[in-house]
């Protein structure tokens, strides 16, 4: 992998380089039934390598963007949609510099390919919160260079100026009222040199950009048309279904397939190698059901020797002392006043494992042929998942198409280093033509499969020692965190952690908050798959940093808002704008709440946006209730309002969906004891509160909004049930009994 520097200078009405060093723009031949397309490659920052700069690649054209005779425009959305909106806010980037009628724009996920990684990572991916913040400048550069070669096209001939020549809602315009569709000049505009530079617009002259968009796939999704990884069936294909091991790398000892066999519609029952190390059996049929009940028929001896057992309470003891002891340093802070302190606070945090549990299952389909292999799934990772399916079909991968497909929602699961369901899909597509077979094989997860299957958000344990003089200023914290690295044995440990920290671990503490913080972690390794989760560290960092930063404002007599300003400084005027902002909508301080019901506030910044979040809560019967969240949004540019306020609204459902009984993964003897909603809680449409958004006016490029409405809602909450029951809340999910 190579490294190419990008120059992420704010784009408002400021001319672009188009140098080959920095960026290829290529055009591509009119495909089929004509038209303009147009493929672009903007080299990234390198972050996922390290290697020494190579010579440049030569890519393909790829049609990022295609204008058809019948002024239709399709945009290649570089990324997995699975909720985020992306297959609108990406087209609007384009439309909006090539003055297209957005009647006629839509937006299509491209497969696997050079041309379509992510500008900065490098790599193709939807992660990072990174969709829109890096690819605001990429995408508004296709437009513009795709509208210039179009207004080239027609001063050629209308024989005029270019200069002479305007656009507007998909129609060129010349002196003498000369007109023309994009579609009917795009060939033309095919024969003209694709322009070194474009001027893009200045924000004042935004037609979409700011404005509230209606998504383009909302029709198909509300009315059921919208197919998803889970409806599509290749042709022939055929369904399978893997018993895995019930304790993570296990291995298969011996197994009886005859009970299974006998089911009618099943084909073959066959082991197969599955992930970290282990082993399963697949059972293929013609569908779903007769695959899944010839799983259930298997008689499977399983070899659990030489693998871990992690049991949930032997881990948060063993946890829970190494917190005591200080870690591998990642922050250095003078802890010498904390012994003599006026006041001092002392806690312990505790988090369990969360799975992910998106809507739709973990599935793909595989055609593996001797030439190559074609997978259809909803990858988050395609570049990596396209080499780990290549490496294990042994192809090139070049010789891999991956289409991505829709997806029912994923945060983080279906962006996995190992590739572990897709390299275990691929074994099982060799084993099937091992076997004599040819034809395509569908892999389906079930929610139980899901739940039990790993990947998960870290357990953690927090302990905080804090000392604050007699004038309420925080004169000492030492702070230790112990929990498994989610990056240790990944591509990205290189980059990310540096002198034994996991840098997403401790990412969010101290910030942006002045205070003496002296920070280490334990990286403990446990025979349990974790990966990032919606927001990553920030799940608890936030958590544990906001209701500190409350307590010690308690203890300092100041209102809980002014004593966060007062600790933030220079570095905190984005948070102090988006609380400032929150606080005012939400009437904090001014208007009186009804009887049992109170305030709690938190703010925190990932992925470069801020959320602060003003709440009113309540407890009925002991049972806390989340009724009202105003948001404070600090995103820089806001692309699509409408975008912006679904994924706070996701995103607080999710990070309230942390603090509900039930929302932890436990593990006994190695096994996952939790495997379906029924006993694994997520937030549902009962528990949704009344959410105002309001976003912070800004014309700066735009920052990360798939994950930050997450971590502040958990603490906000958190603090209000502290002005209620005087009870602080140490752990996730909630537990006022044992509090």
């Amino acid at each position: 992998m190579r490294i190419e520097w990008l120059n992420q200078e704010s784009m408002a009405g400021v001319e672009t380089s188009g140098g080959v060093s920095r960026r290829s723009f290529m055009k591509a031949g009119a495909v089929a039934g004509g038209g303009l397309v147009l493929g672009f490659f903007m080299p990234g920052a390198g972050r996922f390598a390290n290697a020494q700069q190579p010579p440049a690649k030569v890519y393909q054209p790829n049609a990022f963007l295609h204008i058809a005779p019948d002024n239709s425009v399709t945009v290649q959305v570089n990324r997995l949609e699975f909720g985020q909106g992306v297959q609108t806010s990406l087209p609007m980037l384009i439309a909006e510099e090539l003055d297209a009628d957005w009647s006629k724009v839509n937006g299509a996920l491209a497969p696997a390919g050079d041309q379509y990684k992510d500008p900065l990572f490098g790599i193709q991916i939807t992660g990072g919160s990174g969709s829109i913040a890096h690819s605001y400048t990429q995408y508004r550069e296709i437009g513009a260079k795709a509208r210039a070669m179009l207004i080239a096209a027609a001063a050629q001939e209308w024989k005029v100026a270019p200069d002479q020549v305007k656009t507007s809602k998909g129609t060129l315009i010349g002196p003498a009222g000369q007109k023309a569709t994009f579609g009917a000049m795009a060939d033309a505009a095919m024969k003209q040199p694709v322009p070194a530079t474009v001027k893009l617009k200045d924000p004042k002259d935004f037609n979409f950009i700011g404005k509230p968009m209606k998504r383009l796939d909302a029709k198909d999704k509300s009315t059921g048309k919208q197919q998803f990884g889970m409806d599509f069936k290749a042709p022939h294909s055929k369904v399978a279904v893997v018993a895995r091991p019930p304790v993570f790398g296990a291995k298969v000892a011996k197994f009886d397939a005859s009970k299974a066999k006998a089911i009618k519609g099943v084909i073959e029952v066959m082991e197969v190698k599955t992930d970290r190390g282990g082993s399963g059996v697949a059972v293929v049929a013609d569908g779903y059901w007769p695959a899944k009940m010839g799983r259930e028929a298997l008689v499977i001896d399983w070899d659990t020797s030489g693998v871990e057992k992690v049991s949930t309470d032997k881990q948060l003891a063993e946890f829970k002392a190494l917190a005591q002891k200080p870690g591998t340093p990642a922050r250095k802070g003078d802890t010498s006043k904390l012994a003599g302190a006026a006041t001092k606070i002392s806690a312990v945090y505790e988090f369990p494992y969360l799975a992910h549990a998106p809507m739709e299952p973990l599935n793909c389909v595989v055609d593996l042929r001797a030439d190559g292999c074609t997978v259809w799934a909803g990858s988050q990772f395609q570049t990596m998942d396209q080499g780990a399916i290549a490496a294990t079909a042994g192809l090139k991968p070049e010789q891999v198409v991956l289409n991505t497909m829709m997806a029912g929602g994923g945060f983080g699961r279906r962006a996995v280093p190992t590739s572990d369901y897709l390299v275990e899909a691929v074994n099982i597509a060799k084993a099937w033509k091992a076997a004599g077979k040819t034809e395509p094989i569908k892999v389906v997860w079930s929610r139980e499969d899901d739940i039990k299957g790993g990947y998960y958000r870290p357990s953690h344990v927090h302990r905080a020692d804090i000392g604050m003089d007699d004038k309420g200023n925080i004169v000492a914290w030492d702070h230790v965190i112990v929990g498994q690295s989610i990056l240790a044995g990944t591509p990205f440990e290189p980059m990310m952690v540096k002198d034994g920290i996991d840098s997403t671990m401790v990412e969010g503490m101290g910030e942006p908050y002045e205070v003496p913080m002296n920070l280490s972690a334990h990286s403990v390794k446990a025979n349990v798959p974790v990966l990032w989760w919606r927001s990553v560290g920030s799940t608890h960092t936030a958590f544990v940093m906001e209701t500190l930063i409350d307590e010690a404002a308690h203890a300092a007599k100041m209102d809980p808002v002014a004593y966060r300003k007062k600790l933030m400084g220079e570095k905190g005027k984005r948070h102090m704008a988006a609380l400032d902002l929150a606080v005012a909508k939400s009437g904090y301080g001014k208007k009186a709440l009804p009887k049992g019901q109170a305030w709690g506030v938190a703010v925190h910044e990932s992925f470069n946006t801020v959320i602060a979040y003003v709440v009113v809560a309540s407890v009925k019967d002991g049972t806390p209730k989340l009724h009202k969240v105003t948001a404070g949004v600090h995103c820089n540019q806001a692309v699509n309002p409408l975008t912006i306020e679904a994924q706070i609204q996701g995103a607080a459902l999710m990070g309230l969906g942390m603090t509900l009984p039930g929302a932890t993964i436990t593990l006994k003897d190695g096994v996952v004891e939790q495997q379906n909603f029924s006993d694994y809680t997520v937030a549902r449409m009962t528990d949704m509160p009344v959410i105002d958004v309001h976003i912070v006016p800004s014309n700066d490029p735009p920052t990360g909004m798939g994950e930050p409405g997450l971590p502040p809602l958990a603490p906000a909450f958190a603090n209000a049930l502290f002005k209620l029951t005087g009870k602080r809340l140490r752990k996730l999910p909630f537990d006022l009994a044992s509090a």
